[in-house]
């Protein structure tokens, strides 16, 4: 009996640390929908045309200045690659995630993020994805990467993310 008791509770402990390895769309490094089932081969090897394929090999978000909501030369070359990537994989949507920093009043870093947001949007529109597939929203400074009152925290939260989803789920 106290065997059977064991093999159960070793069951059930497997199959709770299976679904916590699953990457159930939570909040995770500022991402939804993306690095889900399949994205990665038992080898490592990230599938082309996947969410990890976007957020790894071309990138998924691009850096702003204090203040700023101009996208920088290395931004650009980001969103470039992003622009690429978006059409030859028709079957994503990406929201744009505005963020700032924890400087300034809530309402301001909401507005700062939209203006993030939409910069970004602008650019890939005009680099020939459509603006159907494009979404925007601001988070302003609620959902920080790093928190601490310093720059090097500062300057990974002024940031957008292009995040995925895809047409047919």
């Amino acid at each position: 009996m106290r065997k059977q008791a064991l093999n159960i509770i070793l069951v059930l402990s497997l199959a709770a640390l299976a679904a916590c390895n699953k990457n159930g769309g939570g909040y995770d490094n500022g991402q939804f929908g993306s690095g889900g089932n399949g994205d990665v081969n038992a080898l490592g090897v990230v599938t082309p045309g996947s969410p990890a394929e976007f957020q790894t090999a071309v990138g998924d978000r691009v850096l702003f200045g204090v203040d700023q909501s101009s996208l920088s030369a290395e931004a650009q070359v980001i969103l470039d690659a992003q622009a690429s990537w978006l059409m030859e994989n028709s079957e994503y949507v990406a929201v744009v995630e505005g963020h700032a920093d924890e400087q300034g009043t809530r309402e301001y870093n909401l507005a700062l993020g939209a203006r993030r947001a939409n910069a970004v949007k602008e650019y890939l529109v005009s680099l020939g994805v459509a603006g159907s597939r494009l979404k925007t929203v601001s988070y302003g400074k609620e959902r920080p990467l790093e928190i601490c009152s310093a720059e090097r925290c500062y300057e990974k939260n002024r940031r957008a993310v292009s995040v995925l989803d895809n047409l047919n789920f």
